[in-house]
């Protein structure tokens, strides 16, 4: 990691579905928001490019947003920086500045300081060339190749002209290359997961992929994980792990998804015991926890689903603490947004972004 002022989030889950780009959006919203005086960065390397879409005004506006974004020679994406390295992979250009978007030319419900380097599809065309560079070149091709992201946001820092800037990276869920080019450019790990039996699988894998944590004798660790310790690169420090748009329903599903979250947190807390310097105690200077209870208030997060009202917010790129109850049109319907609805999930994304550095 290269700049210590700076605070990177890498949102990152191995599982599809646990609302991972939607919870990206609503936070980094939500920062910017409340944060006017500071630039924030959004770095989309996902290749369906949700949380684009939502910034950039959602499934119509935002769609429209991507595609001529897209259309520009080079790509305004992520897509045209990745193209630019690939040509020279091992040379820095210095260039990363060049593909960002301000937010809010597009979507007038998000603030000024918020910027983004769209994600493209075209990332999944581009992979195995970027892969080639990771074996093709010098001794260390591997290792520059995955400071790549890192370069990018450095590059937005220093034409910004700013000691200190927060940025949130959206990743693919698969542990694809550019998953681990964001887990090598990240100093801090948001885990979303969804209250289901497969969510505590993909969060054993997140521990196992980017951590080495074997949870079997015998099991492999990852190349990424192999190759970081080799190069003796930095590792995201665990943030927290937040079980996203949870579902508040009868007794006995509320019971349900509280087992599940209780087992990702013994999963995760197991962890805490053996290597606390994987996590990343906060607000910074505060003492480790020392209890199981201390440990869920500072780690664990849960954000509430709002039913009809997260599914506007999305389509229409209005982030939730902006969105208003009342009747809302996009893609030729009409729907009606309650107050209870917005009752539920605002606080919880509020009060999460008051625990982000």
């Amino acid at each position: 990691m290269e700049s210590k002022s700076m605070s990177i989030y890498a949102l990152w889950n191995n599982k599809g579905g646990v609302g991972k780009s939607y919870l990206s959006f609503q936070v980094a919203s939500e920062y910017a928001r409340t944060h006017p005086q500071q630039k924030v960065l959004v770095v989309d390397l996902c290749p369906q490019a949700n949380s684009s879409s939502m910034l950039l005004g959602g499934m119509e506006r935002g769609e429209d947003a991507i595609e001529a974004l897209s259309a520009n020679r080079p790509a305004q994406t992520i897509s045209g920086y990745v193209a630019e390295r690939i040509v020279s992979p091992y040379m820095t250009p210095h260039s990363g500045a060049n593909f960002l978007t301000q937010v809010s030319q597009h979507n007038h419900f998000v603030s000024d300081n918020l910027y983004l380097v769209c994600g493209d599809e075209e990332l999944e065309m581009q992979s195995s060339q970027v892969r080639l560079a990771c074996t093709a070149g010098p001794a260390d091709a591997w290792r520059i190749v995955h400071t790549w992201i890192s370069d990018l946001i450095e590059d937005v820092r220093r034409s910004w002209g700013q000691e200190r800037i927060t940025v949130f990276i959206d990743c693919n869920p698969s542990f694809t290359i550019y998953t681990e080019m964001a887990m090598s450019a990240a100093d801090r790990l948001i885990i979303p997961f969804s209250a289901d039996g497969s969510s505590k699988r993909a969060v054993k894998s997140v521990l196992s992929l980017v951590y080495g944590i074997q949870r079997r004798p015998g099991q492999v660790q990852s190349e990424f994980y192999r190759n970081s310790m080799q190069y003796r690169m930095s590792l995201p420090l665990i943030y927290s792990y937040v079980g996203n748009r949870l579902t508040q329903m009868n007794n006995s599903s509320a019971s349900a998804f509280r087992n599940v979250v209780n087992e990702i947190f013994d999963e995760v807390f197991s962890v805490w015991q053996n290597q606390p310097q994987l996590f990343c105690p906060h607000p910074s200077g505060t003492p480790a926890p020392t209890s199981k209870r201390g440990f869920k208030q500072m780690f664990e997060e849960q954000i509430n689903d709002a039913n009809t009202a997260s599914v506007v917010s999305g389509a229409m790129g209005i982030p939730i603490n902006r969105l208003t109850a009342g009747q809302k049109s996009f893609a030729g319907r009409s729907v009606m947004v309650n107050q209870s609805q917005l009752d539920k999930q605002q606080p919880n994304i509020a009060g999460f972004v008051q625990e982000i550095e």
